[in-house]
């Protein structure tokens, strides 16, 4: 398993990758029908291209060579010391194997001028929370809007970095 940049080629799936853990996650809390919804928006494969060319910022894949495990993505806020993971999943299959252990590591060497990384989680989601948690990430509030635009409730989390 190897952690590298996302290119063009790997958007349909990492596309697969997010629908699956998203309803394999989020089926229960918000129901598939609002699950598919925000798939459709956030998970887009034009959402996802728009993200390679995003100034200051990382969009990450963990490959195996045959398959995209997880993916992350994140990107410095206005305050360039301030990253904000706005994403990080791995296949429902092939978590509690390390993958987001690396794919987290990568984010935080992808920004050396950042000291605060950042991340809202869906309260409900207990083992994200717990993985977060793990990290090394401490709660810093709530918003209702999570990821802005949602309507969506969340925890944020925050980590120091060095």
């Amino acid at each position: 398993m190897f952690v590298r940049t996302a290119g063009e080629r790997d958007l349909a799936a990492v596309r697969a990758l997010l629908v699956e853990t998203w309803h394999a996650t989020y089926d229960a809390i918000y129901g598939a029908a609002k699950v598919a919804e925000i798939t459709d928006e956030w998970h887009s494969i034009a959402s996802l291209k728009a993200r390679l060319t995003r100034p200051n910022s990382e969009f990450l894949v963990a490959d195996d060579g045959n398959r995209i495990r997880g993916m992350a993505f994140a990107a410095a806020t206005t305050d360039a010391r301030i990253v904000m993971l706005n994403q990080l999943y791995v296949h429902p299959a092939c978590q509690r194997q390390g993958i987001g252990q690396a794919l987290l590591e990568e984010v935080e060497a992808s920004f050396p001028e950042a000291r605060t990384l950042r991340v809202e989680v869906e309260e409900a989601n207990a083992p994200a929370v717990a993985f977060y948690r793990s990290k090394g990430f401490l709660p810093a509030g709530n918003t209702a809007d999570c990821g802005g635009g949602s309507g969506l409730p969340a925890l944020i989390l925050e980590k120091a970095i060095e």
